[in-house]
């Protein structure tokens, strides 16, 4: 469509503070040097936490609470209008901060009045942290000479009607993108665009889950056809595990689309989970840059990567809890059960991130998030309330005190003796392996251990496999 296009996403990080801003600015005018950019850009830095909290409060009947968040959000973003625009930029800005608010407020008195939150009312008011920092950016470009407007991206993305977590409907997300961006990326104007939300076609409000304004960008990268597709965060790129667990972890030149995928799923904090599906087809290449140190090359996301020599990274999952559930003699239809389960954490939208069964015992146990455990244990006791109530069934155990640990690469496939040498080097370590799964395609070994001993375990297999020493 657009020839050489550029998407560039922002961050919350990126665009926490006024000199943040300010330096997402730059980028933004460097690149257009070069490319036509279309931005993507997230709420500041701990904005959207607090408008959830504000929509809590609300919905708690605590309106001084709800009003002194608000307050504080428009406190900030004045703050920030006050650092990078002169006396006479400001009124515009100023207006704009407080119709945005303004309308957040409506929102909340709303929850206020009801005294719940209605899952399509907290999409509409989450979105407001992206849509703040979207009018910050859009008026700093203009002022450096970058015709630029601010893009609601409920008027472009299209999704279903999965409040909370959206999933795209790219077909008519590409016609909506083609009537509001295509025209302004002709005209030489930047898009600055609301990362994380949407909208259904009739117009209501979604979002596509927490951390999607990557997604957001991919999802646009695609409909338009990019070139390429810039991630900015605040590290260096994709490292072969968290620094602050492993203090020789290394960035990596180059990874996968499957490995990135793979990363981000189990615990790495670098993307989104689903932000490469749209980009699949079209092999986009993506950058995962630091906007902190924009001078260094990040990480390249491909489709294939020229080597894959074992395993690339280690990642992990601290908030995890393990789900299991047995039935109490052999003759219940272990696959019937398994299926019910799964289905009943499909309908509330829980992800599974483990799952391992006995074959005679007929148990199984799945591994799910901390923050999902709530909503996955009341959809399941639903399902099942039958067979607990009547005891074929044991009781549903929970456990939380385990972490995940899921060891990653393309060049694991057929490499004899890998699994046993990871682990080697956690038992070594005196750390009890609790479930293990590993798909066909031999991308991924997930391992749950003990939480308290996880940290321990990354780095013994960060060590086995020579990882920070290979890269540095």
């Amino acid at each position: 469509m657009i020839p050489g296009l550029l998407v560039m996403k922002f961050g919350g990080t990126s665009v926490g503070a006024a000199d943040r801003i300010s330096a997402a600015a730059d980028l933004i005018v460097q690149a257009r040097q070069d490319h036509p950019v279309l931005a993507v850009v997230s709420a500041m830095a701990k904005v959207t936490d607090t408008l959830l909290e504000t929509m809590r409060r609300a919905e708690a009947g605590d309106l001084a609470g709800m009003e002194n968040n608000i307050r504080q959000l428009e406190q900030r973003h004045l703050e920030v209008c006050g650092v990078l625009f002169d006396s006479e930029q400001q009124p515009p800005l100023i207006q704009g901060v407080h119709k945005l608010l303004k309308e957040f407020d409506r929102i909340c008195q709303g929850m206020l009045m009801l005294g719940e939150k209605p899952p399509r009312s907290v999409d509409e008011g989450v979105a407001t942290g992206e849509k703040l920092t979207a009018l910050l950016v859009a008026k700093l470009l203009e002022t450096r000479g970058i015709p630029a407007a601010a893009v609601d991206a409920s008027r472009v993305i299209v999704t279903d009607a999965t409040f909370g977590n959206a999933s795209p409907i790219l077909d008519k997300t590409r016609r909506r993108a083609e009537e509001v961006l295509l025209p302004q990326l002709q005209s030489g104007v930047v898009p600055v665009v609301t990362g994380f939300n949407g909208a259904t076609a009739d117009g209501r409000p979604t979002t596509l889950g927490r951390g999607g304004s990557d997604f957001s960008a991919s999802i646009l990268a695609s409909v338009l056809d990019a070139e390429q597709l810039w991630i900015w965060t605040d590290v260096d790129g994709i490292m072969t595990a968290d620094p602050d667990v492993v203090p020789d972890a290394a960035v990596l030149d180059e990874v996968s689309y499957n490995e990135a995928a793979e990363l981000a799923y189990n615990g790495a904090k670098v993307l989104h989970p689903r932000t490469l599906a749209p980009l699949i087809e079209k092999q986009i290449p993506v950058w995962s840059k630091n906007s902190f140190a924009p001078d260094k090359p990040g990480t390249r996301i491909v489709p294939q990567i020229r080597e894959a020599p074992g395993v690339r990274a280690i990642t992990s999952l601290a908030r995890v809890a393990l789900i299991t559930i047995e039935a109490v003699n052999a003759s219940m239809q272990g696959a019937q059960l398994m299926a019910r389960a799964l289905d009943a954490l499909a309908r509330v939208n829980v992800e599974v991130l483990l799952l391992s069964r006995s074959s005679y015992r007929q148990n199984f146990c799945m591994l799910v998030r901390s923050e999902e455990l709530e909503m996955a244990m009341e959809s399941l006791e639903s399902a099942l309330a039958i067979e607990l109530a009547h005891g074929y069934l044991y009781p549903i155990a929970v456990d939380e005190s385990v972490g995940l640990l899921a060891i990653v690469g393309e060049g694991m496939r057929g490499t004899p003796g890998l699994a046993g040498r990871m682990f080697t080097a956690i038992s070594r370590e005196g750390i009890n392996i609790i479930a293990i799964a590993q798909g066909s395609s031999e991308l991924t070994i997930a391992i749950v251990v003990e939480r308290e001993k996880l940290a321990k375990a990354v780095r013994a297999v960060h060590a086995e496999c020579g990882l920070g020493e290979r890269r540095r």
